[in-house]
């Protein structure tokens, strides 16, 4: 019993325990109340089903994840991903636009500029904006909360300056691959988002970077003195989260095949913000689990979509996600842990006394 009893507290204790604790009530639920929800189909050698569909819409998140864990691991945050997100996004569909034209009676579609460019100058300017936060923050010392807010309310005007307040159509093709195509029988951006995830494992884990991370994190005045250069540091981390929104802004403008720079990436920040909490990081900084925060992308849009699927109306599908959060959240805290240990330890003594 004993031995079970620190299993438990083990498992209990374990960073990514909480998060998939979470995705799993939330599918056992879909199981039990919508119909079909696990089922999956094969159309034209493409996996379809809402599984799929869960974790294909929750690519964009699961890169703002993964750039908004690096930051807040820092001891900072960036609330200015969704005008990044838009700015990207705008100058991706603007760039690229695209012409519809006839060739012997068969629509064809021409690109403005070369794909590849569009995409190279959107990402560039993503990578720009995170320096920027950067620069405002471990530069000239400007709080982060502050530091981001700036370009969360300029992006957004940026990124309205730059399709002149319409909302840009792409006619482009090959663009859409990126956001609605598939590879193996998966859509494309499973991938990108696992490439990408793999390199930035590889950067925490096998480079000294998420050791120095960890570090500014959790004491940034003693990281100083120890000789760590905490300003490139969170400089990178600023750069790395711009590109993640870049990354997003791309998918998003790709899956819906236009650039709406008024919603496009609108309130994403609160998500990204909550898929790392929910991931079981700490909003303080220091150790960090960016495999949690991809968790918790995936509990964000599960728990989204289970709403739509159940019928909520939408008036108050903000209020029912916010309340199944806090329950999330709640069972997370240290509290949550400690009554839950306090319960088990209760049941197993009435185990025993029912014994004897």
């Amino acid at each position: 019993m004993d031995a079970r009893k620190k299993l438990d507290k083990r498992l209990i204790d374990r960073q990514l325990f909480w998060p998939l604790f979470a995705l799993v009530v939330l599918l056992t639920f879909d199981f039990f109340y919508i119909k079909g929800f696990f089922h999956i189909e094969i159309i034209d050698g493409h996996l379809y089903g809402s599984l799929i569909d869960i974790v294909n819409r929750a690519t964009p998140l699961m890169f703002m994840a993964i750039g908004m864990t690096l930051v807040i691991a820092s001891g900072g945050i960036d609330i200015s991903v969704g005008s990044v997100l838009a700015i990207s996004g705008a100058i991706t569909a603007i760039m690229i636009g695209g012409d519809m034209v006839f060739v012997d009676g068969v629509p064809k579609y021409a690109a403005h500029n070369p794909m590849s460019v569009a995409i190279l100058v959107a990402l560039i300017a993503s990578v720009v904006s995170g320096l920027w936060n950067g620069l405002l923050i471990a530069k000239l010392g400007v709080n982060a909360m502050v530091g981001t807010l700036i370009l969360l309310v300029a992006g957004r005007g940026i990124a309205q300056l730059i399709v002149n307040g319409n909302v840009i159509t792409v006619y482009y093709e090959p663009f859409f691959y990126i956001g609605s195509g598939f590879f193996l029988g998966l859509p494309f951006s499973i991938y990108l988002v696992a490439a990408f995830l793999a390199l930035v494992m590889w950067l925490v884990k096998k480079t000294a970077f998420g050791l120095f991370l960890e570090s500014i994190g959790s004491n940034r005045v003693s990281s100083r003195f120890t000789g760590l250069d905490v300003q490139t540091v969170t400089w990178a981390c600023y750069a790395i989260s711009g590109l993640c929104a870049g990354i997003a802004g791309i998918i998003i403008a790709s899956e819906v095949k236009s650039a709406d720079a008024n919603s496009a990436g609108l309130f994403i920040e609160l998500d990204a913000i909550l898929s790392v909490v929910l991931g079981g990081n700490s909003m303080a900084g220091g150790r960090f689990s960016i495999i949690g925060s991809v968790i918790g992308a995936l509990v964000v849009q599960t728990l989204t979509t289970t709403i739509y699927a159940i019928g909520v109306p939408p008036e108050v599908t903000m209020v029912v996600k916010a309340l199944v959060v806090i329950v999330i959240y709640l069972v997370q805290s240290q509290m949550g842990k400690t009554s839950l240990k306090a319960a088990g330890g209760a049941t197993a003594l009435k185990a025993k006394e029912a014994k004897a």
